[in-house]
């Protein structure tokens, strides 16, 4: 039943109508659930009704007409004259003319119906324009007080198809159904344990209940089955995953191991958190189960010193690992921060090397061709080392015959494809075996990210990926007090410059964040190349969600995004800062201009640095204590906390300054408020899940309002996530094919389209 054509159920123009909005079957037509519950409300005397209320009343129809308009639209219009035996009020209703003279004949004079409608004065009389209405004549009193008291579902209609037509095609729809329509994929045991309905009465109650407790008790079951059937998809998948892809297990390190010789030249102790951590991921790697693990730490947290205690463990027992960032600026940052913390442990081969030591290299669009040429022949020889790079690693010609782990920096700039193009190359069994040695195996998985994006809390409430938290900041960092300035408050946005010279006189740093480079370029292009720091390897589409939405809110603001090139100016002159150095840094410029901006930033010979969002993540300038954000309300969560994690990070207190344009209210305002009240990046992840979605939770959606859920979402149904997860792992453990558990099998494939099915492959 479920699969038949709605033109087999429907009248051909209601049915036509549904499959121009994507509803083909009866199965498509049930999913298309109640926005919301109405109902007709308390009755109401004509002579009690007030202007601008929203009314129920019950009358009898006195007189009714339907006539063509004069042109234009609507084409017809049908009026009515009601009375309650005391009162009497007007009714009117717009249509097509077919209908409004079906109308007319339904509100027949002498007919009893029940109104609901807002209460309007037209010529000095009550009225009631479109009114929802419902004939009384051939039902019973015990009857009409039901009716009064049902919920009335309200489902997302159209001109074509308006919520009542909806509705009688859903009823149209239900009364057909039977037991043996609809499959039960929820075990029995799990309903009786919950307590949920069938599946036949869940849908009859969603769509036609009698009253509040049904369609409640109906979303309850529903909302437990999406998130079981979810579930059981990625188990499954997981299941088969690792029986059919194996990776090699590298050894816990000892204490004449390459590890143990970092930890021991560190000049700090790790945090308990990062002793915690670098075991769960120790033992991971130790398993032929390709570990798949988030490694979530707010800015600041020690993610790198992490990821490279894992690095170590895979290179020191003969392997290779890869570190994959989403810009030059960082790849180089990244490649420098662990050569510095190695020391001669980077140095494998030279004089001055230490015994047991491995080699750092660093591959992007603009490493010259002889170096590319001597990188890429070391690594294709399988020199154990460890390789930090951008896109560039992405591309063939980069070969890595011991491949054992893949380190994602920054996951939320990188799409799904992306991230697992590099791991699906593999790596060999034996890492002494022949370089052509054709037995593969799935490096280990290590995702790193500061601010989580809305899927990915999804995904690690949905259980795809195991969790690694680093809950502590390592000492040394100070807080970081953050301030939104409003662009018309003049006098304090002139103040921001005054205290940008006090922090410059005492030592300081500043940056100066704009979302343009120009004050002529397009706003979303430039968005693009300062959020990714375009190079040579950096395609400016990835990573764009947080922008669009963001300029999604308003795309045409009345004053001109700020610019770099415009700013620094602004600055150079500024009274506040005169024999202050301003320098630029921004996606445009060379890797060459990129590092001399850095190195002249850091130095202090320009201790203001106005740049584009290509410092998001990343830059570690210890001396820098201001961040000030132009347009603010531009840019999301993720990017505000990371731009925001650029300051503090000495011993000196710092501080970030927003600066912003939106409208109180707004989701731009609500947006920096949340950004503002908090430095717990987890918290503003959570923010960013509540105001932008969960996204596509089985596919390449990052977020946003398309998401995959019907029901279900993330932020308030995580214990049901939880729940359904355990229950699912028992089902999983007994029946892995679900040959038993036909109807789950058959929900999880009706569930999944081909991009989900391919996104769970690769996950």
């Amino acid at each position: 039943m479920l699969s038949q054509p709605l033109s087999k159920v429907l009248g051909k123009k209601t049915a036509d109508e549904l499959i121009r909005q994507g509803l083909l079957t009866v199965g498509d037509l049930l999913h298309l659930l109640p926005r919301r519950y109405d109902t007709w409300g308390e009755l109401t005397e004509l002579a009690q009704l007030v202007e601008g209320e929203h009314a129920t009343v019950q009358a009898q129809v006195l007189r009714s007409t339907s006539r063509r308009t004069r042109g234009g639209r609507p084409a017809a219009l049908m009026e009515a004259t009601v009375t309650d035996g005391a009162s009497t009020m007007d009714i009117v209703l717009f249509g097509g003319a077919g209908l409004m003279s079906h109308y007319a004949k339904q509100l027949a004079p002498g007919t009893t119906v029940l109104l609901s409608g807002k209460v309007g004065l037209r010529r000095g009389r009550r009225q009631l324009a479109s009114p929802r209405f419902q004939v009384l004549d051939d039902l019973s009193e015990d009857e009409r007080e039901a009716l009064l008291a049902r919920p009335l579902p309200i489902y997302p209609g159209t001109d074509a198809l308006p919520s009542w037509k909806l509705a009688i095609a859903m009823r149209t729809v239900v009364d057909q159904l039977g037991d043996e329509d609809v499959p039960e994929p929820l075990p029995a045991e799990v309903r009786a344990a919950h307590r949920l309905v069938d599946a036949l009465t869940a849908w009859r109650w969603i769509h036609c209940p009698q009253d509040e407790e049904q369609w409640r008790a109906a979303r309850r079951r529903l909302r437990y089955e999406e998130a079981f059937v979810l579930q059981a998809a990625l188990a499954r998948r997981r299941v088969e995953h690792e029986s059919t892809h194996a990776a090699v297990a590298w050894s816990l390190p000892g204490p004449q191991s390459l590890r143990a010789d970092l930890d021991a030249a560190l000049p700090f102790r790790l945090t308990a958190g990062q002793v915690r951590v670098g075991e769960e991921i120790a033992t991971a790697l130790d398993s032929t189960v390709p570990m798949q693990r988030l490694l979530q730490g707010d800015v600041g947290s020690g993610k790198t010193l992490v990821a490279l205690r894992a690095m170590l463990q895979v290179v020191g027992a003969g392997g290779q690992a890869a570190l994959l960032a989403p810009t030059e600026v960082l790849a180089a940052q990244h490649r420098a921060s662990l050569e510095h913390l190695l020391g001669p442990l980077a140095r494998g081969g030279m004089l001055d090397g230490a015994v047991r030591a491995t080699r750092v290299h660093l591959l992007t669009g603009s490493t010259p061709a002889p170096r590319r040429r001597e990188v890429l022949a070391a690594l294709a020889g399988g020199e154990p080392s460890i390789l930090v790079g951008t896109h560039a690693l992405l591309n063939e010609s980069v070969q890595l015959p011991f491949l054992g782990l893949v380190v994602v920096d920054e996951q939320h700039r990188f799409g799904v494809a992306q991230r697992d193009a590099l791991r699906e190359r593999g790596g060999v069994t034996d890492p002494q075996a022949l370089p052509g040695s054709q037995e593969r195996r799935t490096p280990h998985l290590l995702v790193m990210t500061a601010t989580p994006i809305p899927r990915t809390i999804a995904m690690t409430v949905f259980g795809d990926l195991d969790t690694a938290v680093l809950d502590e900041t390592p000492g040394g960092r100070s807080p970081v007090a953050t301030h939104l300035v409003p662009w018309e408050r003049e006098p304090w946005v002139e103040g921001i410059w005054r205290r940008a010279a006090r922090e410059v006189a005492t030592g300081g740093r500043v940056y100066v964040v704009c979302p343009r480079i120009d004050v002529t370029d397009e706003e979303l292009t430039d968005l693009a190349h300062g959020s990714l720091g375009v190079g040579a390897d950096e395609p400016d589409t990835a990573g764009l969600e947080d922008l669009v939405s963001a300029l999604g809110e308003d795309p045409s603001p009345a004053r001109p995004l700020a610019a770099v090139t415009e700013w620094a100016e602004r600055l150079a002159a500024e009274p506040a800062l005169e024999g202050v150095g301003v320098g630029t840094l921004t996606g445009r410029m060379s890797p060459a201009e990129k590092t001399a901006a850095m190195e002249d930033f850091a130095s202090g010979r320009t201790p203001v640095l106005v740049a584009t969002t290509v410092v998001e993540v990343g830059v570690d300038v210890p001396g820098a204590t201001m961040m000030v954000i132009l347009d603010a309300d531009r840019f999301g969560l993720s990017q505000l906390h990371q731009l925001r994690g650029r300051v503090g990070r000495g011993d000196r207190p710092s501080l970030c300054v927003a600066v912003a344009g939106c409208e109180v209210g707004s989701p731009a305002y609500h947006r920096l408020k949340a950004f503002a009240e908090t430095l717990d990046g987890f918290a503003l992840a959570e923010a960013d899940l509540e105001l932008r979605s969960e996204g596509n939770v089985l596919g390449a959606a990052q977020s946003g309002r398309r998401s995959d859920l019907d029901l279900l979402r993330v932020t308030r149904d995580a214990r049901v996530i939880e729940q359904a997860r355990g229950e699912v792992q028992a089902v999983i453990a007994r029946d892995p094919g679900l040959e038993h558990h036909p109807d789950l099998a058959a929900a999880i494939t009706e569930r999944l389209d081909e991009e989900s099915q391919a996104y769970l492959e690769r996950a």
